[in-house]
């Protein structure tokens, strides 16, 4: 049996949210589509799903971006056949498209992990409720989002076990085992894992009460070692999100509310999304020694002396694939960087009589063989249900970078036409690219890179355009009302900020690590800055 500290309150099970179902994509071409796509809806999670969640919708617009963001995001996932839900509500069902974005992710951060000394490992997924217990802010942080089992083979279990939330707890319980000598250190792992978190209001991608992540957990000798990593690892995803998925973050350290339960500082990287609102998409926390005070993991130093070790956590999860969408999709639907599309050029062969099949297939089989051995991700759209004027449509809805068109006068003049993915209409079409392998590749390449660069730029217009700097606590109620980011001076209480939290909804994202210079007055206090931090609504 799996129950829960924190359950759906019974006004949230009978009335719950307005359930909203994503429509599919409504083709700008004169040609019927039966695709469907399952509904998303906001709803408390833990219980079992309505049907109507699934309900199959076909042939009906996106809901534009500008109009309700929330819905037009869950149209996406739904059309561009990234995930669905699960059966239980708040649980999510990931589809291939979406899991490719979650793999490239993997691809690259793996590559990253290993090279700065770290390796794979797995732990169980279920924890004794006693280790949560034993870090005090560690349990009072995360009870009310336990999972907990507390009935195995028919019967009840002597200690509940908790479905794991996070696995600072359990991987301290192991280094205690591992770690005896300062040779033993540094001990740098990582793992690829599902976590649980019972959330009363889900989203997906973005908050859902199973995610997947990697999650590094390491052990130092000094708490200069242990510092060092934590901002390595933030730094490591700051270079992720800006070159591989063109997203700005803003890299800082949080406040102390903000702090991860059971560190002793946590470093952020926070990205604005579509709708202004603040995305953390990455997390490196320095633990210190508080866990491995709680479980006696110590080592004994090159003088014989018995010490605790220091130790640092960090992750990221699939709520950057939610990240994604929300900063660079458009009423069309999804748009994705080519370094992590699945697909980074997809070919529409076109004909109309049947004796021009042969020659245009022939012709888009070798285009595609041609980028293929390049190393571009690509796809032969050959299928002759659909019409061209609906794959086109499709796969702009999935957000493919690249479209090649080859006709019978194309296969002729020994050239094709390409569309760009982040210029709508003709402004993104280049008629006439020849063939020719060496100028094929060489232009497609070249065209992945203006979109990569394209797609990060446009982001960070968006994102300094939306920041506005403040001096006093009435301007900051005044950016934050209008939607935007407030950029001031703090060195205020905790109390203060938690009074910003109750009267604007806003939050410390971050006190970025880049820092103007000078003198400074704390906006809320009058009192001395040396800081300044950035305070948003977020997800």
């Amino acid at each position: 049996m799996v129950a829960s500290l924190r359950l759906p309150s019974l006004t949230s099970l009978l009335f719950p949210a307005t359930t909203r179902y994503p429509a599919a994509l409504r083709r700008r071409v004169l040609c019927p589509r039966n695709r469907p796509a399952s509904g998303f809806a906001t709803a408390p999670s833990g219980t079992a799903a309505s049907p109507e969640v699934h309900r199959l919708r076909s042939d009906q617009a996106v809901t534009p971006r500008s109009q309700d963001f929330n819905a037009w995001y869950l149209d996406v996932i739904a059309s561009a056949e990234l995930a669905d839900y699960g059966p239980v509500r708040g649980t999510m069902v990931i589809r291939p498209y979406g899991y490719a974005i979650w793999e490239a992710i993997q691809d690259y951060l793996n590559v990253k992990f290993k090279e700065t000394g770290h390796s794979n490992m797995y732990f169980p997924q279920f924890i004794p409720y006693s280790f949560i217990e034993k870090e005090a802010s560690h349990v009072e942080g995360f009870s009310p989002e336990l999972a907990l089992v507390t009935v195995g083979g028919g019967h009840e279990l002597e200690e509940k076990l908790v479905v794991r939330p996070t696995s600072e707890t359990i991987v301290n319980h192991m280094f205690t085992q591992w770690i005896h000598s300062y040779r033993d250190l540094p001990l740098m792992i990582n793992q690829w894992a599902n976590v649980t978190r019972w959330e009363m209001r889900t989203k997906p991608f973005i908050r859902t009460l199973e995610f997947l992540w990697q999650e590094g957990h390491t052990a130092h000798a000094t708490p200069e070692e242990a510092e060092k990593e934590a901002k390595q690892m933030i730094e490591i995803y700051t270079r992720f999100a800006y070159e591989q998925t063109s997203i700005p973050v803003i890299a800082g350290r949080k406040s102390k509310l903000e702090t991860f339960a059971g560190a002793d500082t946590t470093y952020t990287i926070e990205a604005m999304m579509g709708d202004r609102k603040a995305l953390q998409a990455g997390t490196s926390h320095n633990l210190g020694q508080n866990f491995s005070r709680a479980f006696g993991t110590q080592f004994q130093d090159e003088n014989g002396e018995r010490q605790h070790v220091w130790q640092t956590s960090w992750a990221v999860s699939t709520r950057f694939v939610g990240g994604i969408i929300m900063t660079h999709g458009d009423d069309t639907g999804l748009m994705l960087p080519p370094k992590i599309a699945p697909i980074q050029v997809v070919i529409v062969p076109i004909w109309k009589k049947d004796t021009e099949k042969t020659e245009v297939l022939s012709a888009a089989s070798s285009v595609k063989e041609v980028l293929q051995t390049a190393g571009v991700r690509v796809k032969l759209d050959d299928t002759t249900e659909r019409t061209a004027g609906w794959k086109f449509n499709f796969w702009e809805m999935k957000g493919v970078p690249i479209r090649i068109e080859i006709g019978p006068r194309d296969v002729s003049s020994n050239c094709v036409v390409v569309s760009r993915r982040d210029i709508p209409g003709k402004a993104g079409k280049v008629f006439g690219i020849s063939m020719e392998p060496s100028t094929l590749v060489a232009y497609v390449k070249e065209k992945l890179d203006e979109i990569q660069s394209s797609l990060l730029e446009k982001a960070i217009s968006f994102r300094d355009s939306n920041i506005v700097d403040v001096n006093s606590y009435e301007e900051l109620k005044a950016a934050i009302a209008s939607g935007k980011w407030a950029r001031g001076p703090w060195s205020a209480s905790d109390s203060d900020e938690q009074r910003v939290k109750e009267e604007t909804g806003a939050t410390i994202r971050c006190f970025p690590f880049e820092q103007t210079l000078g003198s400074k007055t704390c906006l809320m206090t009058g009192n001395p800055a040396e800081e300044v931090a950035i305070f948003a609504k977020s997800y």
